[in-house]
């Protein structure tokens, strides 16, 4: 039996006593417990004991010492593409020139881009390219992970992506959730013929994908100028049949249905909500489904930020994500995200760190073992260097304040 004790914690946040709570809501997202001066003991990668230095008790285990840093549990990554081919900044050199998304897109860039390089990429250098982002998440505190596909756009890509994150899940140190985004855009061979793309999907891709069992979600981009809500429909209520439950990219670019289309068929999460109003925020009360904000995305793309203050003030629970993927966010920090969320969508940092862990969690459906302090509950924390108070991760946005990751009980080098 392996033990590690952190001790000399100068705060240790994220508490949740009660392994059930699996998401955090309106007023209690501001309500982050936590310990002063405390430890904490880790036993066979799960998390045994916490409690203050003055109750420690006697221990054979190996001793991590905090030095005075704080203790969060790791951040919970819901919604990743980190299986790309190559990077797009000649499309971050037109939009600075002016281009919009769908100008890009029309042009061949975005997502049909991203689709024609990783096509000409080998199943090994895809495996080896998105290694190296895996690890950096890791490095970066990331304890939990989504990864989709949608750059393949064909059948043999679509199965070659999933194969790829497949083989990620068999040596990656943290958790790994596949998601099956065949429908994230029409292909250029089929502009003049939706009808046929859709059914490549619904009785090509969804069958290969259920055979191999190469995920756990449908994922559709239900957007203008991307999938209708009827297409939509069709294509989760064809996945659930496969046992894949849906997640929905909505409210990215316009009022489209995205959530309500979300809502109406209990996807765990919608993701983007960049275009969200009463109408959605009244949907989303009517249902279980996780908002989930992306604001690097919007960030990077200077589109409007998803409103996470309202959603919280509605009573509802909010999660933020990374989006780390070539075109709209080519970085995974997490604690960026949470600088973000502070700052543009006027979360407080209580808020933004229960959205990235208990509630990103959630959005993954691993609530029973991840996203908090909790005993039972994997030994996945973040040891923080000497900082004055939980306000300065988001206040240091950019700045790299965590000194070790721990993943099951063991630091990551």
């Amino acid at each position: 039996m392996k033990s590690v004790l952190i001790k000399n914690i100068k705060s240790l946040y994220g508490i949740i006593q009660n392994v059930s709570i699996q998401k955090k809501s309106g007023t209690e997202m501001n309500m982050l417990d936590s310990i002063d001066n405390a430890y904490l003991l880790i036993t066979d990668g799960i998390i045994k004991d916490f409690g203050v230095m003055n109750d420690l008790p006697e221990t054979t285990a190996e001793v991590i010492d905090a030095n005075n840093g704080y203790v969060l549990p790791c951040f919970i990554d819901s919604h990743t593409h980190i299986v790309y081919a190559k990077s797009r900044e000649e499309e971050f050199v037109m939009r600075i020139k002016g281009k919009s998304y769908e100008e890009i897109s029309e042009a061949g860039g975005g997502i049909l881009n991203s689709a024609g390089k990783l096509q000409a990429m080998s199943e090994d250098e895809l495996f080896e390219s998105a290694k190296a982002r895996l690890f950096e998440v890791i490095k970066f505190g990331t304890g939990a992970i989504e990864i989709k596909s949608g750059y393949g756009l064909t059948v043999e890509d679509e199965l070659k992506m999933l194969r790829v994150i497949k083989r990620l899940k068999a040596i990656s140190p943290i958790t790994i959730k596949a998601t099956f985004l065949g429908a994230h855009a029409i292909p250029t061979e089929y502009k003049q013929n939706r009808e046929a793309y859709i059914n490549l999907v619904l009785n090509d891709m969804l069958p290969k994908v259920a055979a191999e069992n190469l995920a756990e979600y449908c994922d559709v981009f239900c957007d203008q100028g991307f999938f209708t809500v009827d297409e939509t429909e069709r294509i989760l209520i064809a996945a659930k049949q496969y046992g894949l439950k849906a997640k929905i990219h909505g409210n990215e670019l316009g009022y489209t249905g995205g959530v309500q289309v979300a809502v109406k068929h209990q996807a765990l999460s919608v993701d983007h909500l960049e275009y969200t109003g009463e109408a959605e925020i009244t949907s989303l009360k009517n249902g279980n489904t996780m908002p989930v904000g992306l604001p690097n995305c919007s960030f990077f793309l200077g589109i409007p930020y998803a409103p996470g203050r309202q959603i919280i003030d509605a009573g509802l629970p909010f999660c933020l994500a990374s989006d780390y993927n070539p075109g709209s966010s080519p970085n995974g920090r997490m604690s960026f995200v949470v600088s973000l969320a502070c700052t543009q969508m006027k979360l407080t940092p209580e808020e933004a760190i229960n959205a990235t862990t208990i509630n990103g969690a959630y959005a993954l459906e691993l609530s029973h073992t991840h996203g908090s302090i909790t005993k039972g509950k994997l030994g996945n924390v973040i040891i923080t260097k000497q900082i004055p108070s939980l306000a300065f991760i988001p206040y240091s946005f950019g700045v790299d304040l965590i000194e070790t990751v721990i993943i099951n009980g063991a630091k990551i080098n």
